[in-house]
């Protein structure tokens, strides 16, 4: 699966963030965005993937033009196949599984954005890694693995041009872009010749359960925002309104209603996941900010005996 939970939140909190009704609105359409911009995910995840699928045809029809030219050196008509014959090349080909879901999801891009491959393949080709690489005519699929997670690793997911035209494509992708580029490495380094049919598809919601968090999370935080609003103010008396980032204060909102809406979650581990995405998404400060706030609440929930968890070691 693609999805964690730490990335189901910050997709949450950006639908939040950008949510200007009040909770007595209908609020569909933003939960429909939220879904939809959680799997446009998988979009991008088969886009990058069929990106090192069209660096293999292009290498493939590299060779034939110059086994055609009219003055084909002996090099060329007897090349070193050793890229194109890379064996986890031939996994991700011989895939129907993915070849229907490049399908299903219609991913063409590369057949209008060529250049983008030419970039890729240039950038590979005229590596130190290629150059190693080629220097023996045949590998293992270990070699070959190697390889290419160090080819991905290296030179495509760094790519400065990509990442420009990714950011063209589609605002959102640049936030899930680590996470997409992780479970590709992954997948790369996990992959074996008796690898399954539909290793190369992987599930973008580890269960049912996950994408009912994000649904339940994105409800509650709205359904809930004027009666924690207050609980917010109680505890930032000292601190003018205005002074709160925005983010903090959608991060807050969250964390609260998912202390105490959320039973099977340890506040512990709510805690911690809102102070991580503080750190990458809010100011220097926000996360010792939100962490004094947050610890106060759970106390006095705890002494009060309204944090209804369940299951063991969930303070």
């Amino acid at each position: 699966m693609m999805l964690n939970r730490r990335h189901i939140r910050v997709k949450v909190m950006q639908t939040l963030y950008a949510f200007k009704g009040s909770e007595s609105d209908d609020f569909s359409k933003d939960q429909k965005f939220l879904l939809y911009s959680i799997d446009n995910m998988y979009n991008l995840y088969l886009l990058l993937i069929s990106l090192i699928i069209e660096v293999q045809k292009k290498a493939e029809s590299n060779l034939e033009k110059k086994q055609n030219k009219h003055l084909a050196t002996k090099e060329d008509k007897d090349p070193n196949r050793k890229f194109v014959n890379n064996e986890v090349f031939q996994v991700l080909l011989n895939s129907t599984d993915l070849k229907d879901k490049l399908e299903l999801y219609n991913i063409k891009d590369w057949e209008l954005d060529g250049e983008y491959v030419d970039v890729v393949f240039k950038a590979i080709t005229t590596s130190e890694l290629y150059e190693d690489y080629m220097k023996t005519n045949t590998s293992s699929f270990k070699e070959d693995r190697e390889f290419l997670v160090d080819v991905f690793k290296e030179i495509i997911a760094p790519n400065d041009k990509l990442y420009e035209y990714l950011e063209d494509k589609n605002l959102t992708w640049l936030d899930d872009l680590p996470t997409v580029n992780t479970t590709i490495l992954k997948l790369l380094r996990k992959v074996k010749p008796s690898s399954i049919e539909n290793h190369f598809t992987p599930k973008l919601y580890k269960d049912l359960e996950d994408k009912q968090f994000a649904i339940d999370l994105f409800r509650k935080t709205l359904l809930n925002r004027t009666a924690i609003n207050k609980e917010i103010a109680l505890k930032t008396k000292n601190w003018d309104s205005d002074r709160i980032a925005n983010v903090d204060y959608v991060l807050l909102q969250m964390a609260i209603c998912e202390v105490k809406n959320f039973p099977s979650i340890p506040a512990k581990v709510t805690i911690n996941e809102y102070l991580e995405i503080a750190k990458e998404y809010s100011t220097p400060k926000s996360s010792v900010f939100i962490n004094g706030i947050l610890d106060k609440l759970v106390k006095e929930y705890t002494e009060a005996g309204a944090l209804n968890k369940i299951g063991r070691g969930l303070l």
